[in-house]
């Protein structure tokens, strides 16, 4: 039932007072722009094909609303399926080394556990009970992480997409730079290298898009997407944003971060060619795309995935096989917690491509995947 108008006016006053508040004073770090690059501007980094997609506060405001008249989202017929995580094999494979078996761990939203080529690697890790700057007040997760903090392996590196609260917790980074043995080497887009060091982490590197660091035999490359970036009201777009490519001796793969759909996939396969040529295998061994948050889609389509779109990205970028990720643990838009899965058969079943091409985990699910013969 819808709610009466002047509960709706109140409600809203109360997200506009929640924002302004709970916003306003965590702007980040003006950006030194490079006049070299076309993605440096004097009013912060833009995307490569589409300009800015934020949008402005009257349509945050004016979607909200609809949220709330709408009692938007509806509730999930089934639940995102959770499992009790494999600890044995993921701490056993995390010491490998050389011998590591490539394999995935869903911990939640975009939060997944890489072990490859020797390296136990986080993206975008997660681990507080809400996605917001305050732990009172925002989304907060329906379950808990597949694999709890405590029970997370030695981390050897953390990839960041971009500094908005869903992506970059403060919590969770900061609990993993204190992890036993040292801190995990941070590796983030431009501007979030003064940001990470303002709460005292300091094993940081940060790059421009197409840049890359090497740790080991293992390079890691911030490649271009479509989004942006602001953890206020006052630094939209100051910090730079992007997806991540990842080049190991025996096993290749990609995270799209969050994003909206553009030419930004095809020119990161076009970028890779030569490593992916089919004498070298061919493509990545797996890459982790975004499948959830597109509803409704004339406030999100130039921001984020919908299914039909991940499976373009999962072709564009030439992967071997996906997984998808960015669904089932937060209810930040207007689809149901189980709608993303739905769609994403739907998507499947138009391209002809097989579900294991493009398969969904469990929270705390583990995948073990194929190695190829070391470069």
């Amino acid at each position: 039932m819808r709610k009466p108008l002047h509960a709706v006016a109140c409600q809203m006053r109360v997200i506009a007072a929640t924002l302004v508040f709970t916003l306003s004073g965590c702007s980040g770090v003006a950006m030194v722009p490079d006049p070299a690059k076309p993605h440096h501007t004097a009013q912060g980094y833009q995307n490569n094909y589409s300009g800015n997609v934020d949008k402005p506060f009257s349509q945050l405001l004016r979607w909200q609303a609809d949220r709330i008249k709408n009692s938007l989202p509806p509730d999930p017929k089934t639940p995102t399926p959770t499992v009790k995580p494999d600890l044995a094999f993921i701490h056993s494979n995390a010491r490998a080394g050389a011998a590591m078996v490539p394999a995935v761990t869903w911990i939640g939203h975009a939060s997944a556990l890489v072990q490859a080529s020797g390296l136990n690697v986080l993206t975008d890790p997660v681990f507080s009970e809400r996605a917001f700057p305050v732990q009172f007040a925002g989304p907060k997760r329906v379950q808990p992480p597949g694999l709890a903090l405590a029970d997370l392996p030695r981390i050897d590196v953390v990839v960041i997409s971009h500094n908005h609260y869903d992506h970059l917790d403060r919590n969770s980074v900061f609990a993993l730079s204190q992890q036993s043995g040292g801190s995990p080497l941070f590796i983030v887009p431009l501007g979030l290298k003064a940001w990470m060091q303002g709460i005292g982490i300091t094993n940081v590197r940060e790059l421009d898009w197409w840049q890359s660091a090497m740790v080991g035999k293992v390079e890691f490359v911030l490649t271009p997407v479509q989004h942006w970036s602001a953890r206020g009201l006052g630094d939209r777009r100051e910090t730079l944003w992007g997806g991540w490519a990842v080049f190991g001796p025996d096993f290749d793969w990609y995270y799209s971060g969050d994003t909206g759909y553009s030419r930004d996939f095809a020119d990161t396969r076009a970028r890779f060619a030569d490593r992916h040529a089919p004498e070298k295998g061919g493509g990545f061994d797996l890459a982790l795309i975004a499948i959830g948050a597109y509803e409704p889609r004339w406030f999100m389509k130039e921001q984020h995935l919908n299914p039909a779109e991940s499976v373009q990205v999962h072709r564009d970028v030439g992967a071997k096989r996906s997984v998808g990720v960015h669904w089932g643990t937060f209810n930040l838009t207007d689809e149901p917690l189980d709608q993303p899965p739905q769609d994403l058969a739907t998507a499947r079943a138009a391209a002809n491509l097989p579900a294991d091409d493009f398969f969904l985990l469990a929270v705390g699910e583990t995948r073990k995947l194929a190695a190829r013969v070391a470069k």
